[in-house]
């Protein structure tokens, strides 16, 4: 079974930097879509961004568009994502998840429990 592990999470200043990670073991974790999540206090978890198997199709939620990047390394079975530019509204646990593939993915379908995510704070 596979195990996802997000790191990378810490406080960070509005219009800073930072990058996430998430590290995947136990699987074939070419062979599927990654994604990104995230769930802020009082809100639904909501999809970041995702990435498919190649990284030829990457798709972002409106709010995060220009700003964040996602990315995959298929030889070290980890995938990024980059916040640039972070605001106070991105502030969230952030969780990664896999997808059957990028379509399915997009309708909010994952294959995993969800893990212990990483919590991103940024301040005004």
């Amino acid at each position: 079974q596979v195990q996802l592990v997000e790191s990378g999470g810490g406080l960070v200043q509005a219009g800073g930097s930072l990058r996430l990670s998430c590290a995947a073991s136990g699987g074939t974790f070419s062979a599927y879509a990654m994604g990104w999540f995230r769930q802020a206090s009082g809100k639904e978890r909501e999809l970041v961004a995702l990435i498919s198997t190649s990284a030829g199709i990457t798709i972002y939620a409106d709010s995060v568009k220009g700003r964040f990047t996602i990315s995959r390394d298929n030889a070290k079975n980890t995938m990024y994502l980059q916040m640039d530019g972070p605001k106070p509204e991105d502030t969230a646990l952030y969780y990664c998840n896999e997808g059957r593939n990028w379509y399915s993915m997009s309708r909010g379908n994952v294959l995993n429990a969800w893990g212990q995510g990483t919590l991103v704070t940024v301040s005004s």
